[in-house]
């Protein structure tokens, strides 16, 4: 019986269908569409090719690929069913993330949940056809976690629930699918799933960034997937991962969007989604396209390995230059490190009246910025820089830019000698109030902002950030037009800075 979706004006339950959770983003037509365009115009007219999508939860990846084999494929294969055959039962294949996805993905590739069924677009020996789903086993260490996707078997082996052992990224999972329908495959497509909750509640792992790992180790001609984009600059456990992709000069295209609402309508993806092509036999710069809204920037040629991190606005690389040829100290050398005091976010051991001799411990609170006082005596660490005039900046700013203009960071403050604060702020130390004045008006300028907001692809501000920024003269209240001045940004650059930056008033 013909595929549904192969018919005309057919209505498409996928352009509606809700995510199951935020780990289970569903793929809107459209942007799996996006992806596969990527692809160049030949794979679609080769009839040798093995096409895996590796996080299969709708189907839409088999889906719209099989729909342009079909187109593509006419010529080679002229009769509609045999083409059709040919291409479901030797061309595409994916690996279901749940049971539960494995029966969509069948129900919207074949028409039907059961692949060996009368109902079945191309009938097969076995009900699951070539979209693979078995229960995988996860390889816990004596500690109770997956050294292979980082979640803990507390979480993970609940009863009566899927174990999310994904099988490409599963020792497991791979040799049971080898023996299914062997781990050859030229196209590798898909959006993978993107995190593992840790056990704390509030940080997770990310796992996408396994996907991405062995569907290269798998080498095919072409991995194509839609992730996150923190990697690019940020993210835990991913600084191998970034080193990683940087260096690739496999990844010919980037599609980036810092608001992932644009791609996944309702969803919120800190720090935004890209896309990629990775093109195994033609390495070389890599096409690098921003999309906010209805601005499109690019594509633009680059090296991704220019620096550390993913610059994602190519606008402001002729900005940065004019910064770093000046060879100045970072902002870096007199800032605070993370929990420079010893004292976490929540931290508790402090008084709410001041005896004597204690010191100011400043801290927030439900949104709040409090003081509190503490014997000096008790202050775990960094003794030192009790004594130093702060400028306090709040870790916690600004969501990585979704929105434009962007404040980037928490409002500063100035607090005076003796002090310390908990983890809830990094802070820049000088010796005076005034030095400490000056260097607070620094941190209000949009200048300072728009160099932190380039390495900054979250809400955190972490130390990292303020990597490029440079040390000024603590002896003048610093304003944008002085900084201007100083380097060289011309009228167009500093309208640019003011569309993408926030003012922030004294």
């Amino acid at each position: 019986m013909p595929a549904e979706y192969l018919l005309a004006n057919q209505p498409d339950v996928l352009e509606v269908i809700s995510n199951l959770s935020s780990d289970e983003v569903f793929t809107p037509p459209k942007v799996a569409n996006a992806v596969l365009d990527l692809l160049p115009p030949e794979v679609w007219a080769d009839p040798t090719l093995r096409w895996l999508d590796p996080g299969c939860k709708t189907g839409i990846f088999p889906r719209e690929i099989t729909k342009r084999l079909m187109v593509g494929l006419a010529d080679v294969i002229p009769d509609e069913d045999k083409r059709l055959h040919h291409i479901l039962t030797e061309m595409v294949f994916a690996l279901a993330i749940t049971e539960l996805t494995g029966m969509m993905s069948r129900r919207t590739l074949y028409c039907s949940k059961n692949a060996s069924s009368e109902f079945s677009a191309v009938r097969f020996p076995t009900a699951s056809g070539n979209i693979w789903h078995e229960r995988v086993e996860h390889s816990f260490d004596d500690k109770g976690r997956c050294s292979e996707c980082g979640g803990t078997k507390e979480q993970l082996e609940a009863t009566g629930r899927d174990n999310y052992a994904y099988g490409l990224i599963h020792a497991d999972g791979r040799a049971k699918i080898e023996k299914e329908m062997s781990m050859k495959f030229d196209v590798v497509v898909g959006n993978p799933p993107y995190q593992m909750d840790a056990e704390s509640g509030n940080r997770t792992i990310p796992i996408y960034n396994e996907f991405v790992s062995e569907a290269k180790r798998l080498n095919p001609r072409y991995i194509s997937m839609i992730i996150p984009s923190r990697w690019m600059a940020s993210g835990l456990g991913l600084s191998e991962f970034r080193a990683e992709m940087l260096t690739d000069k496999r990844i010919r295209h980037l599609v980036d969007y810092p608001n992932a609402n644009e791609v996944f309508p309702g969803v919120e993806i800190k720090g935004g989604v890209c896309y990629f092509l990775w093109n195994r036999d033609q390495p070389g710069r890599c096409e690098v396209t921003l999309v906010r809204g209805d601005d499109r920037q690019g594509p633009m040629a680059r090296d991704l390995d220019q620096f550390d991190v993913l610059v994602r606005d190519g606008k402001a690389l002729e900005i940065l230059a004019k910064v770093l040829t000046k060879n100045e100290k970072s902002i870096t050398e007199i800032l605070a490190v993370d929990k420079e005091f010893g004292m976490t976010s929540n931290w508790e051991g402090f008084r709410k009246s001041k005896n004597d001799g204690d010191i100011a411990l400043y801290y927030n609170q439900k949104g709040k910025r409090l003081t509190g006082w503490m014997a000096r005596k008790s202050v775990p660490k960094s003794d030192h820089l009790i004594n130093k005039w702060k400028v306090l900046i709040p870790q916690a700013g600004s969501d990585g830019g979704q929105k434009l203009p962007d404040v980037v960071l928490g409002s500063p403050l100035t607090v005076g000698s003796p002090s310390v604060c908990t983890q809830t702020y990094l802070f820049i130390y000088v010796d005076s109030r005034e030095e400490a004045e000056s260097a607070e008006s620094y941190v209000r300028t949009r200048f300072f902002r728009f160099l932190i907001s380039l390495r900054k692809i979250s809400q955190h501000a972490t130390r990292s950030t303020y990597t490029w920024v440079p040390q000024q003269k603590w002896d003048r209240t610093w304003t944008d037009a002085e900084l201007y001045k100083k380097y060289g940004i011309t009228a167009d650059e500093q309208a640019y800075i003011e569309a993408m930056i926030k003012e922030m008033p004294a």
